[in-house]
């Protein structure tokens, strides 16, 4: 299929310039630093220790924040994305316009993942400056490594909103839904994965954590985890993982995957409605 560059751009551009104009880029930027800086500097203040404590630690925190957070902003950004422009009457008005409901679909996800990735990496580069003078070149790497990482949860969650925005028949039911789902992913997830483990014991050991491969913030979580071996150390998850499932390269082909594979499904529901 042929993609025509200018209309997708021309909805891409639109999305993009929506978010600029009302602030959202700002606003999360502005979040994103505040919560690095406070966490780099005073994530041991319980124990009594104020100041940079090393890239490992800082990462460790920083990472249970964006499985918490990125997520959430990502389902509002996007869960309204279609079924929005369904309830305002808009979306006849872009059909009428020269170009395919898949460039349609491609040109707002574009837009709006360019959004989120402008504000993510504004807000944790500002963090990255002021942490500089304590980061060698080796600590510099694993901190963009988690940066890069972040973008792509937060790319997975908003494919996952463009699905929920195509099913859904109201915004209502769409923002229910991402709850729902942020609520799954998220909060519940791991606990009913624990509580499977310790009730199975070793008998379904290894069919249990492939199970963590269905959700893109735990692949996010053992992604981070196994970049730094004092963090895999601190974890204790050497020797509960395969080796192969703690690959940067399977763990990014899957988070890909989460990317790539909903907002197919969306553009497919999408094209089958209103094609």
């Amino acid at each position: 299929m042929m993609i025509a560059l200018t209309p997708l751009t021309t909805i891409a551009a639109k999305e993009f310039r929506d978010r600029i104009r009302n602030r959202w880029v700002v606003a999360v930027a502005i979040l994103f630093a505040l919560f690095a800086l406070v966490i780099a500097w005073f994530g041991a203040a319980q124990q009594g220790s104020v100041g940079f404590r090393g890239i490992g630690p800082t990462i460790a925190s920083l990472t249970s924040l964006v499985i918490y957070l990125l997520p959430l902003i990502a389902l509002i950004l996007g869960f309204d994305s279609i079924v929005g422009e369904r309830e305002r009457g808009s979306l006849d008005l872009l059909a009428s316009m020269p170009l395919t409901w898949f460039e349609l679909v491609l040109g707002k996800y574009l837009g709006l993942a360019l959004a989120l990735t402008v504000a993510t990496i504004a807000g944790f580069g500002v963090a990255a400056i002021a942490m500089l003078p304590s980061l060698d070149a080796n600590a510099a790497f694993h901190y963009g490594g988690f940066v890069l990482s972040a973008l792509l949860l937060g790319y997975a969650f908003l494919s996952l909103a463009f699905l929920i925005s195509v099913y859904a028949t109201d915004r209502a039911r769409a923002g229910a839904l991402a709850i729902a789902l942020w609520f799954i992913l998220v909060l519940a997830f791991d606990l009913l994965l624990l509580g499977a483990m310790v009730m199975v014991g070793d008998r379904a050991g290894a069919p249990l954590i492939l199970a963590m491969l269905l959700n893109p913030a735990d692949v996010f979580r053992i992604l981070n985890i196994f970049s730094s071996d004092e963090l895999t150390a601190f974890y204790g998850l050497a020797t509960v993982l395969p080796g192969w499932l703690t690959h940067p390269g399977v763990l990014g082909g899957v988070m890909l995957g989460w990317i790539v594979l909903p907002l197919a499904l969306a553009t497919h529901r999408f094209r089958q409605h209103h094609g």
